[in-house]
């Protein structure tokens, strides 16, 4: 018997609080879900993984499960909109089970089109917090979208009690970065002010945020990092990781270089906490073995 599987990224939005309050939350372990979601396969030769991620970790991760379970793991890379227009298109035809994409944004999307199925199973909810799934898709890493500053032009003191919302304050005219409003996780920032703040509230707050910025907005996140360690900007919008990848050095020198320039700040610590996303995935709506799928371990 031959099983599917196809991976891509979404976004889903949820505030925690840093520190002492993070550590309540349970750790969502990919390792973890991926076993949830694929155990019991190996009467199966082969699993196939359509995935909109483009990860070392990935690989490391479809290896363990291999010699854990002896089926072999075959990746097919894409982006979003192809692997999903795949999906659509092919309908009871596909041979996929499970479907992951990055973004909570982008599951609930595909979710919201009938594409998945409730896949919940009792060690899905057990490995992950109820703020980070549905009952068709579950989170399998998360992130944080946060803000960068320049230290040499920010003082600490303005940073004091800082919000998402306070990136309307016209003290910081002229000194913001962030990526264009069609950017997902942008999208998944934006949906979760409206939820907290209402529809009227978040469209004053954009007009503000548009009127602070140093420049148009272009670029991807390392973009925005990078204008605050060029004095261009002095506040910059970016989610965690990318900080980490350009300190690493995987980026080059310059990047490596910028980023020892900026310094990460972590909003809204005073009241709901700082902006969570997602990359997840769920069983597929037309999946030739959805039992199989969501059998746990």
């Amino acid at each position: 018997m031959r099983l599917i599987i196809i991976r891509i990224e979404n976004n889903s939005q949820s505030q925690i609080k840093m520190g002492k309050k993070r550590n309540k939350l349970k750790k969502i372990t990919i390792y973890t879900i991926f076993l949830t979601f694929f155990a019991n396969l190996s009467f199966g030769a082969e699993v196939n993984v359509f995935s909109a991620r483009h990860y070392d970790s990935d690989i490391q991760l479809y290896k363990k499960f291999t010699e854990k379970t002896g089926v072999k793991v075959n990746v097919v890379s894409g982006k979003d909109k192809a692997l999903q227009k795949r999906i659509m298109e092919e309908g009871e035809d596909s041979r996929a089970d499970i479907y992951i994409t990055a973004d909570a944004g982008r599951l609930g999307a595909f979710d919201a089109k009938g594409m998945f199925q409730n896949s919940m199973t009792s060690a899905i909810k057990e490995a992950v917090p109820k703020n980070f799934r549905s009952a068709n898709w579950t989170g399998i890493a998360k992130r944080a979208r946060i803000m960068y500053y320049s230290p040499e032009r920010v003082n600490t003191n303005e940073l004091n009690g800082m919000t998402y919302e306070g990136l309307a304050d016209p003290k910081w005219k002229g000194r913001i970065v962030i990526r264009k409003s069609n950017n997902i996780y942008n999208q998944s920032l934006v949906a979760s002010l409206v939820k907290n703040n209402g529809k009227k509230s978040t469209c004053e707050w954009s007009k503000g945020v548009v009127a602070n910025m140093a420049r148009d907005s272009k670029g991807n996140d390392r973009a925005q990092i990078l204008a605050v360690a060029a004095g261009e900007a002095d506040l910059a919008v970016a989610n965690t990781y990318y900080l980490a990848l350009m300190l690493s050095g995987q980026k080059g020198a310059e990047q490596q270089a910028a980023a020892k320039k900026v310094l990460p700040f972590f909003p809204n610590q005073d009241d709901r906490g700082t902006h969570m996303n997602i990359s997840g995935g769920g069983v597929l709506r037309h999946a030739p073995n959805p039992e199989n799928a969501k059998k746990t371990s």
